[in-house]
């Protein structure tokens, strides 16, 4: 099949005035499945690799071919930015074929959505939560709308690969197809996906297509990468190196194909930021000079901490600021002016942000991404290397990692730069094995279960409680959930007043179920904390957390601010600009590490081998965190003295696996080792006092790992463990349960201590 002529006219003209020379592996695969087959598609293909283009052309063509009666494309995607984004590319490309495209978010206008009401058709484009807003607002409108869906196209998957976001997300695909009296196919798009199998029964979830996964040709990939150390006083880990050379950019190593990799040459700390500069984001500020780049944090609170300090910076050296912003709590006007700036291929202005910058919307030609300290995933280090390199450039990324000195007594656990073992596996990992994490799909979405009950109750009004479990445990994401625990959930919430009984014996949402459900915030599964504006004069500047009284100073904006006034009843705080520093506190927590990733950090400390992208000052702290290892002998055992009775366990476990771990030594082990002061260093190591030997203690654990264990034996006694956004309005039975089976991972656990 010729797929250029297979495409629509317009699709062709298109492709001609872009200058496109030839069509890439991506798009004839993708044309291949779509126009010759079927089934369900997912796409798996590098950042700004022409994936949307390889989706979206077939599924023009087809659309114009034979239009739809109602919306015939479903396009969804996890930010609001993407959707934008897209947008515009799409509107361009379907302007002439007269297929209309439709924004349904926040910020979208009412005017466009009042139009797709009024005659559907076309590509609709929505965020999970406004698709979960339309489902119970727009009830009515859903046959109307979606009737004849050809397609639903879920971009970024992978984001939803992980959480109840993702869960939620493919319950509103079922529910919306069964309510609609459609059969879509279904597209998923994106760069770092895993394992694609598992990714694939995921996308076709309650669908009755095979998902197909193409192979093609992705050509080559170059990648330029380079990882330096910093203390964040002197003297630095590098300092007394006497091979030590001045950094010149162009001897960063390049990856080809990341097998292939050329000598890379040293570092220089030194640069032109203030004296008294912290040194790594001195060294940040030197070399995002005269270029246009990212930098990514891991919090909104050090994105902020970040910035203030650049800027001080560019102020103490009477240079222009050139630093942006870029985060979840900022407004949207800030967030779209900092991507407006970074789409001008000529700006030099660099953008401090953390994930919200991590998927795939264009903001130009970007020279480089700095990431301070290690990211938790491969999946993100990935996802964020990919936003460099754009139009024919290799993708780059500078690594800055940090840490304090060690106290002079410091115990050996505190001797090992965790960030720097954790960077380095995270690369070494991807370009020796290919390795990303895998779905997480084998969860008791209990808090999702509630969201579900709740909404469909809410959509579809009053029903009896054998419909509503008919309509709710078909879907995909609870087949794990018996009818004796939804049973359970809906007695509870009639308690509580979330669900009431009417005379004819059905059921609807109660008085304190609508306080709930009629919330905007209802529309999303993530926790969100409880947020207030911030505003000065007449702007408003984004969101914040627990603000502090009047007088106090909070950092957002990339700025410090004094508060001038709370208003608690409508959640507005106002300030006025200030000078210095301040921490700002949004609520963020880490990302869960995978057990591949912490057993990759051991072979790092283990081995002698050198990593081409490591500096000076990188090489000597692995140099040294090397010697640690070896000579605490931590390759032959995971246990050590630190003195007295004092001891470190290092299991080289991921987070859920570690959390299970802490919990056994406490719950089945504490007493039989005289175990106390357990301090759990999460995930790297856990530090305690104990009154049996080394050998005592293999013996106890092992024996201890080998019997039955129930996973509610691990969930402490008067604890109720809330972990998802709904778990408060859950049976507290159902709470433990959910941890338990749900989220500790016995397993993997149990596999470790057995090899000890």
């Amino acid at each position: 099949m010729n797929v250029y002529e297979r495409y629509a006219p317009f699709i062709r003209e298109y492709i001609y005035n872009s200058g496109w020379q030839v069509l890439r592996g991506v798009q004839n695969a993708a044309a291949d499945v779509i126009f010759n087959t079927d089934e369900n598609l997912l796409l798996t293909a590098s950042t700004a690799s022409g994936k949307t283009e390889a989706a979206f052309f077939p599924i023009l063509t087809l659309l114009d071919e034979n239009p739809s009666s109602s919306v015939g494309v479903l396009y969804i995607a996890p930010l609001k930015a993407l959707i934008n984004d897209q947008f515009l590319r799409l509107n361009y490309i379907c302007e002439e074929a007269d297929i209309k495209v439709t924004r349904w978010h926040g910020d979208a206008t009412q005017t466009g959505k009042r139009k797709l009401l009024k005659k559907p058709s076309g590509i609709l484009q929505i965020t999970p939560e406004s698709l979960e807003s339309l489902m119970i607002n727009k009830h009515m409108e859903i046959m109307s709308l979606f009737y004849d869906l050809r397609f639903i196209v879920v971009d970024e998957i992978h984001s939803l690969l992980r959480g109840d976001r993702g869960l939620q997300t493919f319950c509103l695909i079922e529910r919306l197809c069964k309510m609609a009296g459609c059969d879509p196919r279904r597209i998923g798009l994106s760069a770092t996906i895993g394992n694609p199998k598992l990714a694939g029964d995921f996308l076709g979830c309650g669908s009755k297509r095979k998902t197909l996964i193409p192979e093609f040709d992705r050509g080559k990939e170059t990648w330029r990468l380079s990882m330096e150390h910093f203390f964040n006083t002197d003297p630095q880990a590098g300092e007394l190196a006497e091979d030590k050379i001045p950094h010149r950019e162009d001897d960063m190593p390049y990856f080809s194909h990341m097998d292939k990799m050329s000598k890379n040459e040293d570092t220089k700390t030194g640069c032109s930021a203030p004296r008294g500069a912290n040194p790594g984001l001195a060294y940040i500020f030197e070399h995002t000079k005269g270029k246009k780049c990212l930098v990514f944090t891991n919090s909104r609170e050090e994105c902020e901490a970040v910035c203030q300090h650049m800027r001080q910076y560019c102020e103490a050296m009477h240079e222009p600021d050139r630093f942006l912003i870029h985060h979840g709590n900022l407004s949207a006007s800030y967030r779209e002016s900092a991507e407006e700036e970074m789409k001008d291929d000529d700006s030099l202005i660099s953008i401090c942000a953390t994930a919200t910058l991590e998927l795939g919307i264009d903001i130009g030609r970007l020279e480089r991404a700095f990431q301070i300290d290690a990211p938790f995933t491969v999946s993100g280090f990935l996802q964020r290397l990919g936003r460099t390199g754009r139009r024919d450039a290799p993708s780059e990324m500078w690594f800055v990692m940090r840490e304090d000195h060690p106290e002079p007594r410091a115990m050996m656990p505190e001797m090992i730069p965790w960030y720097l073992i954790q960077g380095i596996a995270l690369v070494q990992i991807y370009i020796e094995e290919r390795f990303v994490e895998p779905p997480r799909l084998d969860r008791l979405p209990y808090s999702l279960l509630y969201h579900q009950t709740m909404s469909t109750l809410a959509s579809i009004g009053e029903m009896t409680a054998a419909e509503l479990a008919s309509r709710v445990l078909s879907l995909s994401a609870f087949k794990r959930i018996s009818q004796d625990d939804f049973r359970a959930l809906l007695l509870h919430l009639i308690d509580i007043d979330h669900i009431n009984r009417t005379e004819n014996a059905g059921l609807i949402v109660g008085i304190s179920g609508e306080r709930v459900v009629n919330n905007y915030k209802f529309y999303a599964v993530f926790v969100e904390n409880i947020e207030y504006s911030v505003r000065t004069e007449s702007q408003e500047l984004g969101t914040i957390v627990r603000p502090p009284d009047n007088g106090g100073k909070i950092a957002i904006a990339g700025r410090v601010w004094v508060v001038e006034e709370v208003d608690h009843k409508r959640r507005v705080v106002y300030v006025s600009p200030v000078k210095g520093n301040i921490p700002a506190y949004f609520g963020d927590v880490a990302g869960d590490i995978h057990t591949r990733i912490l057993e990759r950090m051991k072979t790092v400390l283990s081995e002698s081998k050198e990593y081409i992208y490591l500096m000076s000052n990188a090489k000597k702290r692995l140099l040294e965190a090397r010697e640690c290892f070896k000579k605490a002998n931590l390759y032959d055992k995971p246990l050590i003295h630190l003195g007295g009775n004092m001891w470190a366990l290092f299991p080289w476990l991921g987070s859920f696996a570690f959390l299970t771990l802490e919990r056994f030594l406490r719950l089945h082990c504490a007493k039989e080792l005289g175990l106390r002061g357990v301090n759990p260093c999460r995930p790297y190591f856990i530090q305690f006092t104990m009154n049996v030997s080394e050998k005592e203690f293999y013996k106890t654990v092992k024996e201890k790992a080998l019997e039955d264990i129930d996973p509610m034996s691990l969930v402490y006694e008067k604890e109720v463990p809330v972990f998802e956004k709904y778990d408060e309005f859950i049976p507290e039975e159902l709470v433990k349960k959910g941890f338990a089976y749900g989220v500790l991972d016995i397993e993997g656990m149990k596999n470790r201590v057995k090899e000890w």
